[in-house]
């Protein structure tokens, strides 16, 4: 269950990926062309609301009770947390990274829901978004971050 759950996670940062670049492009076009969001706009950023939010329930489940969670792994024994690279990325950058974007992306989805739903410009989003996705992209464990045992681009390559 737990390398299910650890596939799941990483499959859909692809979708958040995927779903995130749209919604900035959106906003951006909104933002530039001074209009209201439609509700096709208001679907996508919906669409990156859930699947954050059910990526961040599968994260918080794998830092706690994952293989290297909290509760199944310990620190090697004489070292601090913020000392080693590989459980302070873990159980520290990439909880805290995520958390935050996904603030950003809540707080985003509101702020198109309500211009959505008035008819009023709101050019707020595509800075969130675009915040979000910088913090998205540092805080993913790429293939070349080598040294912090990185996930490959797709579970099982």
């Amino acid at each position: 269950m737990v390398t299910g759950l650890l596939h799941l996670h990483s499959v859909l940062r692809w979708f958040i990926l995927i779903f995130l670049l749209v919604a900035i492009f959106q906003s951006w076009k909104a933002k530039s062309s001074k209009l209201p969001f439609t509700q096709g706009n208001r679907k996508i950023a919906l669409f990156l609301l859930i699947s954050t939010h059910l990526n961040l329930l599968i994260g918080i489940y794998q830092l706690f009770a994952g293989r290297f969670g909290i509760l199944n792994a310990s620190l090697p024994a004489g070292e601090s947390l913020m000392k080693n690279a590989f459980f302070r990325f873990y159980w520290v950058e990439h909880p805290v990274g995520m958390l935050v974007a996904v603030a950003l992306i809540t707080i985003g989805y509101s702020k198109v829901k309500k211009s959505a739903n008035s008819n009023t410009f709101n050019g707020a989003p595509f800075m969130l978004f675009l915040l979000a996705l910088i913090i998205i992209l540092a805080t993913i464990p790429w293939p070349f971050r080598e040294a912090l045992g990185s996930r490959p681009l797709l579970p099982g390559m």
